[in-house]
């Protein structure tokens, strides 16, 4: 079956009327390791081998963590995730623990701090932003690597469609330090959807699909769609456009400069799900968390998906669902075209993305702790 370019940028740019509310969701849980891997992290090694954070409809925060080796954990919160005061503990716990934190007051965004009795410390949050006006925004923070290293959260986040953000939602971004804005998506759906910044930040244009517009979607079966959405997978690795964008963005986080970035598309699922599966990737992420974080887009826009398919015809609700939602096998095919065109993940990086020894050395530098 061949599919047209034209078809592929519809695929990628159909997204649902957006709704309000958005559920919470905690941090996806990575893999646990090894006793191999755990017996080669060093007593000064961050001992966490998962860490989530919900925020509840009430204000409170549920969290839980599995530190192995600790007997104990004192939590603390502080709204710097760079500055979190030791004055007075919010939870304490056992080295694996579920708690409730309670009595914190109406705040950006609350950062918790667990403390172990030995080992270095880690600094985590929900990941949701919890914007009505933009579901899927969140951090793309928050994920143990293979060695045990963690992803620093509040510093690069992922999105979708910004148009809809309120000023006490841009004003809110501004304080969390947002001053440059990927836009993956194409100058049409730009024009159509403009974006809305934090004042004084960036916004720099990174057309994933190098085309300037989207076209009328004319698959009529299931398999089609999603079909088209693998495809249009495989592009998002190979296409010059593409590499240029990611190149763009993964260079844009190695010079900072201190500086919070955020990355977005329409939907917050595709070419922006393929911008942060290649970032957590290149930072060491396993496989298994890479593909938690992709497939929670459908979890943060499931209000809008159900929105979405209610407005369609029952006949044509089968057809578009696969356009709507992220699945498994999409992330696949772009992991199998990485292999396909450039061997190894490593020599798509280097040869795909233009980025050398010492970019993803910085990369690292720049986002990893422990």
């Amino acid at each position: 079956m061949t599919i047209s370019h034209t078809r592929l940028t519809t695929a990628l740019a159909l997204t649902g009327a957006l709704v309000l509310g958005t559920p919470a969701l905690a941090l996806a849980a990575p893999a646990a390791p090894t006793a191999a891997a755990e017996a080669k992290q060093s007593a000064h090694a961050i001992p966490f081998t998962a860490a989530t954070v919900t925020q509840q409809a009430d204000g409170t925060f549920t969290l839980g963590w599995t530190a192995p080796g600790t007997r104990g954990v004192t939590v603390y919160a502080g709204t710097d995730p760079e500055d979190i005061r030791h004055r007075k503990p919010v939870a304490r716990g056992a080295g694996s623990a579920t708690v409730t934190v309670t009595g914190l007051a109406a705040a950006d965004r609350w950062y918790f701090e667990l403390v172990p009795d030995r080992g270095e410390s880690l600094v985590v949050a929900d990941r949701s932003l919890h914007l009505a006006s933009a579901p899927n925004f969140r951090d793309a923070g928050g994920y143990r690597t293979t060695d045990g290293h963690w992803v620093r959260m509040g510093v690069v986040y992922r999105s979708g469609d910004l148009g809809k953000l309120t000023d006490e939602d841009l004003a809110k971004l501004r304080r969390l330090g947002i001053r440059t804005v990927f836009d993956l998506r194409t100058p049409g759906e730009q024009k159509t959807a403009p974006d809305r910044i934090p004042a004084g930040a960036t916004a720099v244009d990174a057309n994933v699909l190098g085309v300037p517009d989207t076209g009328a979607f004319n698959v009529t079966t299931p398999q089609a769609a999603v079909q088209a959405m693998v495809d249009a997978e495989r592009t998002m690795v190979s296409a010059d456009s593409a590499r240029t964008a990611y190149h763009a963005l993964l260079d844009s986080v190695v010079e900072r400069d201190d500086e919070n970035i955020l990355f977005h598309c329409t939907a917050g699922k595709d070419r922006t799900g393929w911008a942060s599966a290649a970032l957590l990737t290149a930072l060491g992420v396993p496989r298994e968390s890479v593909e938690a974080d992709y497939l929670a887009s459908n979890t943060y826009r499931a209000a809008e998906i159900a929105a979405t398919l209610a407005k369609l015809p029952p006949a044509y609700q089968a057809v578009y669902k696969p356009l709507l939602d992220v699945r498994p096998e999409y992330l696949n095919a772009g992991f199998d075209e990485v292999q396909r065109a450039f061997g190894s993940f490593d020599a798509y990086l280097k040869s795909g993305l233009g980025l050398d020894r010492r970019d993803l050395r910085d990369l690292r530098s720049q986002l990893l702790v422990g």
